[in-house]
């Protein structure tokens, strides 16, 4: 990489560079029906370059990898190569963050453990956690991953930081008379926390099940609806998008800065935070692939835009602060706990579509619980459907929150106003 810096810095049409090195440690089981059938290590690190290329009011930019392989003639044409194709590019000219140096380490309880410990801790909570008769994991995966990151530039930004991640690969399987049937499971964390990852399995476990059982049902159905984290992350994850800065500049946000999303809310009144770090979450970081550092903003209070965020280039061009990319989610709980009566609990969809241009929200069911309020039916083959406005302003959101992905905030969430067919 110093032979990569010296050719850029030669170069004079190089305005300037970047510099993303990524190191990936691997620790990965792979079971089939509860026996180990493969241990494998892995260490792999990609060396991404970016160069910069300033001509009249623009700034252009091009990548190229670099490999153990690669001589010093190979970098020289690719860099001559990248440069011709950055002189093409006609971005509006911004400036590359610089001066900040430091290595940084995001927190996890991994470090305590060597990977072949947590490893085998990890599955056998996995295995441990299926209580449920005529079920079994046929096949598990677990994955460990230390990743070490570092990100320079021709401004003198040199940033290193060490993050860790685990992911469970599981098909759940129930064996009826009639028929066997599967399920999947992905499973990412960043902490280790036993309980929680045992009850997700579990909860999977017992899901496989209800869909082997599930119907069709034969009977309307007009109750509210609750939704669970997986489509809350969707939900919220669009309306912080709405709200990026790049969005914003492109002209194709709905939502300015100081506008309710809530127009009457007469539900639990929603507020999202944008933050660079939420423990347990596989995104957390402590800077973004610019070196940006990350902190937090308040993107929505009380039901209105408050803020904008995002990543450094868009940020100069709106005149806003950049926050850098920030990757974790924030939602503020709820008081509300499973409703009273009637509900339709929402356990696994095709993909939640949210479009706040056709005021639309809904999508198809493939796994659901109705409760009655006596008893609980899992059912299949419905759709839900609703006005995306009259469902924002009426919701109720969980007082117990959760971790999924990016998202931070309410497990679950009652949805009123939805149609179900």
């Amino acid at each position: 990489m110093k032979t990569v810096i010296e050719l850029l810095k030669a170069n004079p049409k190089v305005s300037g560079y970047k510099i993303n090195i990524h190191n990936k440690e691997s620790y990965e089981l792979f079971f089939v029906k509860g026996k180990l059938e493969t241990v494998r290590c892995t260490d792999t690190c990609d060396k991404e370059v970016t160069v910069y290329a300033d001509h009249g009011e623009y700034k252009g930019d091009a990548q190229f990898f670099v490999y153990p392989s690669t001589t010093a003639e190979q970098l020289s044409q690719l860099i001559a190569e990248a440069v011709d194709k950055a002189l093409l590019i006609e971005n509006q000219g911004y400036t590359l963050p610089g001066g900040e140096t430091g290595e940084f380490t995001v927190e996890s309880n991994f470090s305590d453990y060597a990977p072949a410990d947590l490893a085998a801790i990890i599955a056998k909570a996995v295995f441990d956690a299926n209580e449920v008769e005529h079920a079994s994991l046929n096949s598990v995966e677990v994955f460990l991953n230390k990743h070490t990151e570092t990100v320079l530039n021709s401004r003198g930004l040199n940033k290193t930081q060490v993050r860790y991640d685990a992911m469970v690969e599981a098909i759940p399987t129930y064996n009826g008379e009639k028929q066997s049937v599967e399920l999947y499971e992905q499973y990412n964390f960043a902490s280790l926390d036993l309980d929680a990852l045992r009850r997700e399995i579990a909860e999977k476990m017992e899901q496989v099940k209800a869909r082997y059982e599930a119907v069709k049902p034969g009977f309307p159905m007009d109750c509210v609806c609750v939704l669970n984290k997986q489509e809350l992350g969707e939900l919220f994850g669009n309306i912080a998008r709405n709200l990026n800065y790049s969005t914003v500049y492109a002209h194709s946000n709905l939502f300015q800065k100081g506008e309710a999303i809530q127009k009457a809310p007469a539900g639990d009144l929603i507020g999202i935070t944008m933050t660079g770090e939420v423990k347990g979450s596989v995104r957390s970081a402590k800077f973004d692939s610019d070196g940006m550092s990350l902190g937090s903003i308040r993107l929505v209070e009380g039901g209105k835009a408050v803020n904008y965020y995002g990543a450094n280039r868009y940020g100069q061009y709106l005149g806003e602060a950049p926050t850098g990319s920030l990757p974790c989610m924030l939602v503020d709980a709820g008081t509300a706990g499973m409703p009273e009566g009637a509900y339709l609990e929402v356990v696994s969809m095709s993909g939640l579509q949210v479009d706040f241009y056709n005021d639309y929200i809904g999508g198809e069911v493939r796994l659901a619980y109705y409760h009655d309020g006596t008893k609980t039916t899992p059912v299949t083959g419905i759709s839900i459907s609703g006005k995306l406005r009259d469902v924002l302003e009426h919701i109720r959101l969980s007082a117990q929150t959760t971790v999924y992905g990016g998202y931070s905030g309410p497990e679950k969430a009652i949805l009123s106003h939805m149609k179900i067919f």
